[in-house]
């Protein structure tokens, strides 16, 4: 068996041989979900991430596909994140993913790595393996989905009307963020380090305008689209935001990316309000959206709180895994 590292960026026939893998083994593992599409899948492969290198290999053959993300950044030049590991389901049980997984862990070691992580969901062939394998559940989580009903925009999609938040101003972006309101949105993006991480390794980074933007630039980049709705004092303070995020702007669902409402203005309803407008804006702007799907640690209480009031289900069962090399 093969196994060959692929160029950054691949060749479009790599692309397509990558998109196959991941569309067979979605038909299979999760068939309740739309398949990737081209354009998601050739964006995460040809454009660089923001915050590290990737490396890429294949098996023979087009049989199996394994991703990996070494972070660059100075507080997690320890550690990587193993973006993706998956063999067409009529190619398993031959060894391929095994065989994937060690050019993974001699490039790990390679580049002096004391760590890796992964998110796989509970249940599924993701997890089997990565136990097998000696990884550890060390942040528990679960997908939830938000229906965005056709033919309704922003009157059945948005079933509750956008809240009154006296003190504060909403505000949407489209795409990045403006540079005006960059550093506001950045410092907001702080009180995140009060988000539940169980004992993940990966280290939390301070936030600036610059890597908000390059964060925002990436999806962009990678052809998806993004909206930021934020609660804004009236001395200019952002006091909570909400980003979603579609990986493919013709696709049927979208990604709830961060919700953070700062400390100091918990207790408002802010949350509520910036998801509230910004499902309404994404109804209005999106006609093919039906699903929002998010992740949500099992022990951050406040925000399942908030979704379930927003009316997201549970959908799977999902956990952060973590192998100490």
């Amino acid at each position: 068996m093969e196994i060959q590292a692929l160029p950054v960026p691949p060749t479009n026939t790599q692309v397509d041989d990558w998109w196959a893998v991941l569309v067979a083994a979605s038909a299979a593992d999760l068939p309740q979900l739309p398949a990737p599409t081209r354009l998601e899948v050739a964006g995460r492969l040809c454009v660089a991430p923001a915050r590290g290198r990737a490396a890429l290999w294949a098996a023979d053959g087009g049989r199996g596909v394994a991703g990996l993300l070494l972070f660059t950044d100075e507080a997690n030049r320890h550690t990587a994140y193993l973006d993706v590991l998956t063999v067409r389901p009529d190619a398993r049980r031959q060894g391929i993913a095994t065989a994937l997984w060690q050019r993974v862990r001699e490039e790990l070691l390679a580049q002096g790595r004391t760590s890796v992580g992964t998110v796989a969901d509970l249940g599924g062939p993701g997890q089997a393996f990565a136990e097998s394998l000696g990884f550890e559940n060390v942040l528990p989580m679960a997908w939830y989905t938000q229906d965005v009903p056709p033919g309704q925009a922003g009157r059945g999609a948005a079933r509750s009307a956008v809240p009154a938040t006296p003190g504060y101003e909403l505000h949407a972006w489209h795409g990045l963020v403006h540079d005006d309101w960059a550093d506001a949105v950045a410092r907001a993006h702080g009180a995140m380090e009060d988000a539940p991480m169980g004992d993940v390794d990966e280290k939390i980074e301070s936030w600036t305008a610059e890597r908000l933007h390059a964060a925002h630039r990436l999806i962009l980049d990678r052809g998806g689209e993004l909206t930021t709705v934020a609660a804004v004092t009236a001395t200019g303070e952002v006091a909570a935001y909400t980003e979603l995020v579609l990986p493919d702007p013709d696709g049927p669902r979208a990604l709830q990316y961060d919700t953070v409402v700062v400390p100091a203005h918990r207790g408002h309803g802010l949350g509520r309000a910036v998801k509230l407008r910004m499902l309404e804006l994404a109804a209005h702007r999106y006609p093919a959206l039906r699903q929002i799907a998010t992740t949500v640690a099992d022990e951050n209480t406040p925000m399942r709180t908030v979704n379930e009031a927003l009316g997201y289900r549970h959908e799977r069962g999902a956990a952060y895994y973590q192998l100490k090399l």
